[in-house]
């Protein structure tokens, strides 16, 4: 049996705009979903994976992986296990790249990054209709990446911390109906939506030379703007913003929303002196502080082949 991990990731700047080719800033989280698999005998492709929506991402993976690496098989056994949730952490990314992982491994098939990322950037595509895939390199890389020109740039930025914390709105983001949303916005303003998202574009490049700097103080403010620009395009919520509003009220250097906007999670950077003011704040307003660590590893595999 094969098992492969992959972690989830946090957008840090960037949303939406990504969607249209502009750069973005994107983390891997050390929660992690897990992908075992072994060969049958039996003929079927049998899929184990209590969170439901991530089947269809496995089934697609298990479809393209053997078609493109030309893999014959007798049957499949394959169970997922995660520990990403509902918190909006990337668990459909994850699950793609960790089923196209196992398959390669199981069938040892050599496969580089870029092509386990190109492949599973198509995967996604197949199943929900659009998928810039920053989440699929952050599952395959890990780390802390630039995002850019549609994953034709993928750069690791090298960082000793990142001092985030992530409080969940307990309210589950539809990330479809987001994008298309905006999508229309676009489409009936189309120079407004463009000179928003050509901001943001501008924004993490500023962004990225402050967080390889590690200069908190001008990545929080980077932060806040790219904020306003969410806002205006019209994917924040009351909820996202009271949480925003406390945290910065604590002390937090920026505060912002992550990923597509409507729910899912506020990421604020707060320095060691204001992090459990920060805490604080956000768990009196309903935010669920999530215990995790950024800048996590890539996939990985283990396991034996028969």
């Amino acid at each position: 049996m094969i098992t492969v991990s992959a972690p989830g990731k946090l957008m840090l700047m960037g949303e939406h705009a990504v969607v249209y080719g502009y750069p973005c800033l994107v983390t891997a989280v050390d929660r992690r979903l897990t992908v075992s698999m072994e060969e049958a005998a039996d003929g079927e492709v049998t899929i184990d994976a209590p969170e439901s929506n991530n089947t269809r991402f496995v089934a697609e993976a298990i479809t393209l992986g053997t078609a493109a690496w030309g893999i014959n098989h007798h049957g499949l056994h394959i169970a997922t296990k995660s520990e990403l949730g509902n918190y909006g952490l990337g668990s459909s990314a994850a699950a793609t790249v960790a089923t196209l992982k196992a398959l390669a491994v199981l069938f040892q098939k050599e496969i580089s990054d870029r092509e386990l990322f190109e492949l599973g950037r198509r995967v996604v595509v197949a199943v929900q209709g659009n998928g810039s895939g920053f989440d699929v390199a952050a599952s395959v890389w890990g780390g802390t990446l630039y995002f850019a020109d549609g994953g034709k740039t993928i750069q690791p930025i090298e960082l000793e911390e990142l001092p985030l914390l992530v409080a969940y709105s307990g309210v589950k983001a539809d990330t479809v109906n987001l994008v298309a949303a905006v999508a229309q916005k676009r489409k009936q303003y189309p120079e407004r939506v463009e000179r928003v998202f050509e901001s943001i574009g501008k924004l993490v490049l500023q962004a990225k030379e402050a967080l390889m700097k590690q200069d908190w103080e001008r990545f929080g403010k980077y932060m806040d703007f790219n904020q306003e620009y969410l806002r205006d395009l019209g994917v924040s919520t009351q909820k996202l913003e009271s949480f925003i509003s406390a945290a910065k009220h604590a002390g937090a250097l920026g505060a912002k929303l992550s990923g597509a906007g409507g729910g899912d999670c506020v990421i604020a950077l707060a320095t060691k002196d204001k992090k459990q003011e920060t805490r604080n704040a956000l768990e009196e307003v309903g935010g669920e502080v999530l215990e995790v660590t950024l800048n996590a590893e890539g996939v990985w595999a283990r396991g034996e082949t028969v």
